[in-house]
């Protein structure tokens, strides 16, 4: 079995193709609640939550305290470090929040190299990426950044991933307006994406400045009316030179179907092949396929979106970016600008790589954090995370983090995790914040855990799950859950929190899922009872 990241109740993400055996470091591990009977502080609920057979031979990790008074509530093993999963992004994008604040902004301008004479522009545009998130692709009309429950990013995985309504390449198309109303009908020369603010790299995918719809192609099958029907695949945006070769086809309602794909034709790598079969009474399916070079991608984009307003180009549209002929950076900074778009303030991009765990843009908040300071490799990203952090008053040494989404080899104590939400807490913008993370019961990756609990809309707290595989066993090995936040207790405390628990064992795959409505059943009877 392969190990894999669930970045939400419904998501998998392969992080390593064999399986790993976690080591947990630190300091010996308190007794089990199974092995213990008790723990002191957590209520009744909480434990026999936490004494099922599943989690026998595994831990919990338990860190409370009460916001206002300091008071330490509950402290089972908070200083033993373990895995977290994405509750990494906490760090990451909290680093960004305490260093540039929520109404900080980016703007990605298009430069103008060469002489205009009468509406002929003899000489290049220069796209310059600046680590936008969202690219104006999720912006709804009153300013908030768009999201559903379970996103794009993770359709592959797993089924029932959806789309916003909004159209991806709205940013580009409005570049090319701003560049047509320049004065600009006509570009002798090239359009060249510049992307040297930072080039980073994630699972073997690259972290680029330049991020149209997440650098993603969203393929949607709809099936035919009845069985035997092909199904319709659409693919958005529609952006040469990538087609679709269509090879599903429906089967009777209720018939068990299996789509397959995506996957390039190995004699046209622009061409992307669905296959497989969708039941006829099953809901559209989305996939995507990443690219390798969204540079290449965001240049064929807006050379599409620059002959939609009216601005021919001579120069090939499905060609790879010319990065070589940019001038140097510094150069190109002093270039007039033609077209700016500012981005959506970071409190709305941080919104939306908490409340569905984007890993990307967690890692670009890294990326630019690096860039910042002058290294444009994304290797500076986290010392500097550190020194902010150290700088906000946290222990820097209760964390021992690799990247800033949460894949494997990042280390948290629960303390740690709980001393971020307490300085979070005591900032002037601390339910700005709070509205960033996922709301038990109601949206992101908590949308669909303890529905039904008094405690639903009263917890605000990210997650965080890796999952291994037990070959010698032929089952699922949970090695880590994670939730931590902030919460509203039923007594009207201010609680910060983190529930852990590592190595639960499953023989399917939905146990996984039930270990996230367990963890968030922990933090509800913690909720209740204080």
């Amino acid at each position: 079995m392969r190990r894999v990241a669930l970045r939400s109740a419904a998501v998998l993400a392969v992080v390593a193709t064999a399986s790993v055996t976690t080591a947990c470091v630190g300091g010996p591990a308190a007794p089990s609640p199974s092995a213990s009977g008790s723990v002191p502080g957590l209520p009744a609920a909480a434990l026999e939550v936490m004494q099922q057979p599943q989690y026998a031979e595994g831990r919990w990790l338990v860190s409370v305290q009460d916001i206002d008074s300091g008071e330490v509530l509950i402290d089972h093993d908070g200083d033993t470090m373990a895995e977290p999963g994405s509750f990494v992004k906490t760090y990451s994008a909290g680093a960004a929040w305490v260093k540039w604040g929520p109404d900080h902004t980016v703007t990605t301008p298009v430069k103008q190299n060469g002489t205009l004479t009468g509406g002929t522009l003899t000489g290049d545009l220069v796209l310059v990426g600046q680590g936008d998130l969202t690219l104006g692709g999720r912006t709804q009309p009153g300013g908030t950044v768009d999201y559903t429950n379970l996103d794009h990013n993770d359709a592959n995985p797993l089924p029932g991933a959806t789309l916003t309504t909004e159209d991806p390449l709205t940013g580009l198309d409005d570049l090319a307006a701003q560049v047509r109303a320049s004065g600009i009908t006509a570009v002798t020369g090239d359009v060249v994406v510049d992307d040297r603010l930072f080039q980073g790299e994630l699972a073997d995918k690259p972290i680029s400045p330049i991020i149209v719809n997440q650098n993603l192609l969203d393929i949607l099958v709809t099936p035919g009316a009845a069985a035997g029907d092909p199904a319709s695949v659409a693919l958005t945006p529609a952006v040469a030179p990538w087609t679709i070769r269509n090879e599903v086809t429906t089967v009777a309602a209720g018939e068990k179907a299996a789509l397959k794909g995506p996957k390039v034709d190995p004699a046209d790598p622009t061409t992307i092949v669905m296959a497989g079969t969708i039941a006829a009474d099953s809901t559209p399916s989305l996939k995507v396929w990443e690219f390798d070079d969204p540079a290449t991608f965001a240049r064929t984009a807006f050379i599409e979106a620059l002959q939609r307003a009216g601005v021919t180009v001579s120069a090939d549209p499905v060609a790879v970016n010319p990065s070589g002929s940019l001038p140097d950076e510094a150069a190109v900074t002093a270039l007039p600008a033609v077209a700016e778009l500012e981005s959506l303030p970071l409190g709305e991009e941080v919104t939306y790589v908490m409340k569905i765990s984007y890993n990307r843009g967690a890692q670009t908040l890294i990326c630019l954090l690096s860039a910042a300071v002058g290294d444009p490799s994304c290797e500076s990203g986290l010392p500097e995370a550190q020194k902010i952090w150290a700088g906000a008053g946290l222990d820097t040494l209760g964390a021992s983090l690799v990247d800033g989404s949460g894949l494997e080899g990042n280390f948290i104590t629960p303390k740690n995790a709980v001393d971020i939400q307490t300085i979070m807490a005591d900032r002037p913008d601390a339910e700005r914040w709070r509205a960033t993370l996922p709301i038990l019961g109601v949206d992101g990756s908590l949308a669909d855990v303890q529905v039904d609990s008094p405690a639903a809309g009263k917890v605000f707290a990210k997650t965080g799950t890796l999952l291994a595989g037990d070959s010698f066993n032929g089952r699922y090995r949970l090695v880590t859950k994670t939730l931590g936040g902030v919460m509203h207790t039923e007594g009207g405390r201010h609680l910060a929190f983190t529930v852990m628990v590592n190595q639960g064992f499953y023989d399917e795959l939905d146990g996984v899922f039930e270990a996230n409505d367990d963890v968030g059943a922990v933090a509800a009877a913690i909720q209740q009872a204080y």
